[in-house]
């Protein structure tokens, strides 16, 4: 549904996006994941036509946009990170506005807003004043103007900034819903956690550049140890770090007191061989768990640094 080709944008000799490409599918979320600077906001800028690339191409279901007016822009609808709402109109009088812009007319603007309204769980506040909303209903009517034209793909900058936990779990269940109705995601942020639950997809940026790009089983391969084999001893027992080292698949060991941490590449593969040696040597266990690398592993495997990092 949407293809983006080796996009470039400088700022003087800062290159903010540097040969970016990535493809989503209908009906498929994808994450723009990365720290502060990134790259992420000029790149959806650049794709919502915002910002015009020094080179590359947006292209939707395989037509490139061609300019300001280009009907395709239509099937785009864009979710900024500031929020473009006017605090002393309703909701409502905000979204008619978004409808002018948009050129729907009197029955299509009513059902439009009837639905976007439903969607995000503020009919019932329709006609209350913008500055009277808390920070996480802002956010909802954010994503609400953006629906009214019914885009095919959504384009969310940061789209959870500075609300709450409550008012986050909302808007993920109005992407969620979205997302089953066949629209496309292009979903950016730098918490991993929001990337884990949401995308099927996540394109990893630094430095304006892609530096992973494919499904959370596929990055969490690229990590030296996938996984983590927890495994609590009744005793030491003299048990070193190192005996373990040489089995196959043994990416890393880690013994603490009585607490073996064993990174794997392949945990359904190596566990049974690493319990098996503990066993035949007499050292005996109590528990064993296991933990998975998470998406902050992976970039500070990537780039040496963590997603949070400006």
């Amino acid at each position: 549904m949407l293809e983006v080709e080796q996009l470039k944008k400088s700022y003087g000799k800062v290159a903010a996006v540097d040969g970016v490409s990535l493809a989503a599918k209908r009906g498929q979320t994808v994450g723009l994941l990365g720290p502060n600077g990134a790259g992420k906001t000029t790149t959806v800028s650049i794709i919502a036509g915002l910002v015009r690339p020094d080179s590359g191409s947006v292209k939707i279901e395989g037509r490139a946009l061609a300019g300001d007016t280009d009907p395709l822009k239509r099937e785009i609808g864009l979710v900024p990170q500031d929020l473009a709402l006017f605090d002393e109109l309703t909701a409502q009088a905000n979204l008619q506005l978004f409808a002018a812009l948009y050129d729907l007319d009197g029955a299509e603007t009513r059902r439009a807003i009837g639905a976007a309204l439903d969607l995000v769980g503020l009919s019932e506040r329709a006609h209350d004043r913008v500055k009277n909303y808390s920070g996480g209903m802002k956010r909802r009517l954010n994503l609400a103007a953006a629906l009214l034209h019914d885009p095919q793909i959504l384009l969310l900058d940061e789209p959870t900034v500075g609300v709450d936990p409550q008012s986050r779990n909302a808007i993920f269940e109005n992407l969620e819903a979205l997302k089953s109705r066949g629209k496309t995601l292009l979903y950016t942020t730098h918490y991993m956690e929001e990337a884990e639950r949401l995308c099927d997809r996540i394109v990893i940026m630094d430095h304006g550049k892609v530096v992973a790009d494919d499904t959370l089983p596929g990055l969490y391969r690229l990590c030296p140890a996938a996984n983590t084999l927890i495994v609590e001893l009744d005793a030491q027992d003299g048990l070193r770090a190192t005996d373990l080292e040489s089995l196959p698949g043994v990416r890393a060991v880690n013994l603490k007191s009585d607490t073996l941490r064993v990174g794997l590449q392949d945990l359904a593969r190596e566990t049974p061989r690493v319990l098996e040696w503990l066993v035949e040597r007499g050292h005996l266990y109590h528990h064993v768990a296991s933990e998975r690398a998470d998406l902050e592993t992976v970039f500070l495997t990537l780039t040496g640094r963590s997603l949070r990092d400006s």
